[in-house]
């Protein structure tokens, strides 16, 4: 009978709503940071223009051969060539990024030649890019097919 006398006896009167927006934040940061990873095997798209329509984000995506061969977003390049793209892409977009794809077998010297070059003109956001090993892939595979049965 004293239950009875409070009311609703175990009932919730609120629920706290902010440890809900705080997780759905951070996976809003999350997703939004992942999704501007570039990839370098993309599907070649003729897409159609706009007059509205605006980079989202510059990006120089960098592939550094074994052999030392430097390629700027997918055309060879010279070091000269790279640095005066680094340095036209700075002064379009100073928040601008860059990835650099370098061969397994390419020298760290000449990975950190190009970083400091990049560096030199003023690209300060700076990624690596990797694929994922054959162990790794293996091992997707058979949580994959353990999935699906």
């Amino acid at each position: 009978m004293a239950n009875r006398s409070r009311g609703r006896a175990g009932s919730i009167e609120g629920i706290n709503v902010t440890p809900l927006v705080d997780i759905t934040l951070v996976l809003l940061t999350v997703f939004m940071v992942t999704a501007k990873l570039v990839m370098a095997p993309a599907i070649p798209l003729d897409l159609p223009s706009a007059s509205q329509a605006e980079e989202v984000q510059a990006i120089l995506s960098i592939a550094l051969a074994e052999d030392g061969a430097l390629f700027a977003d997918g055309a060879p390049v010279t070091a000269e060539r790279l640095s005066s793209e680094a340095r036209a892409l700075v002064t379009r977009d100073p928040e601008a990024r860059a990835v650099i794809q370098a061969d397994r077998h390419a020298s760290h010297g000449q990975v950190m030649a190009v970083l400091d070059l990049l560096k030199a003109e003023g690209l300060a956001r700076i990624a690596f890019g990797a694929l994922e090993s054959d162990e790794v892939k293996e091992r997707a595979a058979v949580l994959e097919d353990a999935r699906g049965e």
